[in-house]
């Protein structure tokens, strides 16, 4: 492949990733994350004809002219799209595939100083947000998500995001979880509280205390209610009385407001940034 065609090919990539880019002169002046990689491809071409030194000094260059640090042994495949570029870091044994994305900050790190394979793969069409570490010698399989700050420790499957310190699988609910989410739902609005964040899927450790209090207390619901309906059936009156409604006056107002900028704040949530 020519050079023409590959500078074509990662101006275009620039074009579909990223709305900013208005004109192809602002992407050859204006962005450096595409210097780098340029820049690269020629110290990687030294680094395979044995030309280590020239290589290094020309990487080292490339990160006083751009802030991204690629070690000229790194193995890049095509569309490369580093978007802001400053303090990307690409190690010696890293390879990458096609159609890659990482934002500024990301580091492709080793966890071992012996000699061979110490870095990540990263398959096709991978995206790695700000400021996350992908560390050892592990595989970012096809369509792999990293979400930004993360710390990803193990090899991640196809099509699948990861989040958090460390790295945990954000996984699609099943229908079982649906039905458990909806349960839980419904009872925390029962109890005059907001239901925010209590999906089985939340890997946060008080909300899924929280949801495990909720099917308990579902499960007591049911077990009363059953109760109920067998002394009422033996002529008993135990059961006439409603629940009384929880009134929290101006705790439950600022509760409900809480919420809404919370939600607010979800539906304008990026995950592939």
């Amino acid at each position: 492949m020519g050079i023409k065609t590959r500078l074509q090919e990662d101006i275009a990539s620039i074009y579909d990733r990223d709305p900013a880019a208005r004109s192809t002169v602002e992407i050859l002046f204006n962005y450096p994350g595409m210097h780098a990689i340029w820049i690269h491809r020629v110290s990687h071409r030294l680094w395979r004809a044995n030309w280590r030194l020239s290589a290094r000094l020309l990487s080292t260059f490339s990160r006083f002219l751009t802030g991204v640090e690629i070690h000229p042994g790194a193995t890049i495949g095509r569309r490369f799209f580093i978007d802001h570029g400053m303090g990307v870091v690409i190690g010696e044994t890293a390879e990458i595939g096609d159609d890659c994305t990482l934002y500024h900050g990301v580091t492709l790190g080793g966890t071992s100083w012996q000699a061979g394979k110490r870095h990540p793969t990263l398959k096709n069409n991978v995206v790695v947000g700000a400021g996350a570490k992908i560390l050892g010698p592990i595989t970012m399989h096809d369509g792999a998500r990293v979400g930004s700050n993360s710390v990803v420790v193990k090899d991640v499957e196809v099509d699948t995001t990861v989040v958090g310190i460390p790295g945990r699988m954000v996984a699609k609910a099943t229908t079982q979880q649906t039905e458990q989410s909806e349960r839980r739902s419904a009872m925390a609005k029962k109890y005059g509280f907001d239901a925010y964040a209590v999906s089985p899927d939340n890997p946060d450790p008080v909300a899924n205390a929280i949801g495990q209090m909720l099917d308990h207390m579902h499960l007591m619901d049911s077990k009363v209610q059953d109760l109920c309906k067998v002394v009422e059936t033996l002529g008993g009156d135990v059961c006439t009385e409603r629940l009384p409604q929880l009134d929290v006056g101006e705790f439950n107002e600022a509760e409900i407001a809480a919420a809404q900028k919370r939600q607010k704040s979800l539906d304008e949530f990026d995950p592939i940034i």
